[in-house]
């Protein structure tokens, strides 16, 4: 978990003002040339986790033995590789005029350190195996913390995922990474009672919310796309 920045006054002092870091500086510009570029929108969907409590209780284990640690997000990033697929309209940019369709997905996961945020992508993740996927997520994580991250390995992301719910947060709805259409905000995965076929019934749930550029991809579309994730994610298998 990232410290929390507490500024350090001088005896007397009642306002401390420091300059922002440069990775700070850039966050900012990245964030509000994002806002002014795209037609941001939200949409939001409650997602059954359920089938992803039971894989990873399954496979943890193996997944161990072999050197990985298997959490939700390399099994999300599966179903939204799958999604993408279906849809790729939002693994697409905005060039001008004109759309850029991407043959690879290049999925980006927001980290949160210390001193920033940063991105590192998950290069052709369309051809990685659930296994591969673990590796991938905490190989880049883990570099990223330690600062040993080369260049390239935080370029060319095609979609990004950013995970508010590992602090408890019940979705957010997250600024655009450029020059991408689309995000994909994670919640609290966290057991709640639900209504199904009449009967009350303890699932493990969680919200996803989607900001998409309205500019390219319609509401109709990205209501599509979630629906296709939620259907990946309740009957996911590895």
């Amino acid at each position: 978990v990232p410290e929390v920045v507490r500024p350090t006054f001088k005896p007397g002092e009642r306002v401390r003002v420091e300059p922002m870091s440069i990775m700070r500086r850039r966050i900012a510009e990245n964030m509000v040339a994002s806002r002014r570029t795209s037609a941001h929108v939200n949409t939001v969907f409650e997602m059954d986790c359920t089938k992803l409590v039971e894989v990873r209780n399954k496979l943890k284990g193996q997944y161990e033995a072999d050197g990985a640690k298997l959490t939700y997000t390399p099994m999300i990033i599966k179903a939204v590789v799958d999604s993408l697929k279906a849809f790729p309209i939002l693994n697409a940019s905005i060039q001008g005029d004109d759309i850029v369709y991407k043959q690879d997905i290049n999925v980006g996961i927001a980290v949160a350190l210390d001193w920033g945020l940063i991105v590192p992508v998950i290069k052709r993740a369309d051809e990685q195996s659930l296994l591969g996927l673990s590796r991938s997520v905490s190989d880049l994580a883990e570099r990223a913390r330690t600062k040993r991250l080369k260049p390239e390995e935080v370029q060319d992301g095609t979609f990004t995922i950013t995970n508010p719910g590992i602090y408890g947060g019940l979705f957010g709805t997250p600024i655009i990474n450029q020059p991408q259409v689309a995000i994909l905000g994670i919640g609290a995965i966290e057991k709640r009672a639900v209504v199904i076929n009449d009967a009350i019934a303890i699932r493990t749930m969680s919200f996803f919310a989607l900001s998409f550029d309205h500019r390219l991809i319609d509401g109709a579309v990205a209501d599509q796309f979630m629906a296709h994730l939620k259907i990946g994610l309740a009957n996911f298998s590895a």
